[in-house]
């Protein structure tokens, strides 16, 4: 039988979240006309009628509350974008050196990304340390882009097969 450790410390419960790829998201929307941002790793997938996503976000954060409620360009950052993912990950001016173009109805979207979603807050569940937002998805573009890969806390390229 396999010996199964307790959970005893944050980093070896992070060390076992790395071991699950992601792909990496930037969720970001006009704000008086100027670009706010983050990006998100936890980004899933959940229903295809209605069309619906899932982000997890800190409830430290302090720049979901200013998103929460606006309509939200989701970008699915593509291989290469490793350097926008740490800008919008980071303090200061975000977007600076990060190409973007507005959506139709306030968004902000990533040049360049795989997928561009156009999203809505549909509901937000408390989940211990995190908060799950359901998005609502209005609008899309794919590109035949590979995705940004985030495992082991570091950015990967998929292989082809």
């Amino acid at each position: 039988m396999i010996a199964l450790q307790p959970v005893t410390s944050e980093s070896r419960l992070r060390e076992a979240f790395g071991c699950f790829p992601s792909g990496v998201t930037a969720v970001c929307a006009l704000i008086d006309g100027v670009p706010h941002g983050m990006a998100a790793s936890s980004f899933t997938s959940v229903s295809l009628a209605p069309p619906l996503v899932s982000l997890c976000i800190q409830r430290t954060s302090s720049t979901w509350p200013r998103l929460r409620d606006r309509r939200l360009g989701l970008s699915v950052l593509a291989e290469g974008q490793d350097d926008a993912c740490r800008r919008l990950s980071s303090r200061g001016d975000r977007f600076r050196g990060i190409p973007w173009q507005p959506g139709p109805d306030g968004g902000v979207f990533i040049t360049g990304s795989s997928a561009l979603l156009e999203c809505s807050l549909e509901e937000e569940v408390p989940a211990g340390d995190h908060l799950i937002a359901l998005l609502r998805i209005h609008g899309l573009h794919t590109a035949e882009t590979p995705p940004l890969v985030f495992h082991g806390s570091r950015f990967r390229r998929l292989a082809a097969v």
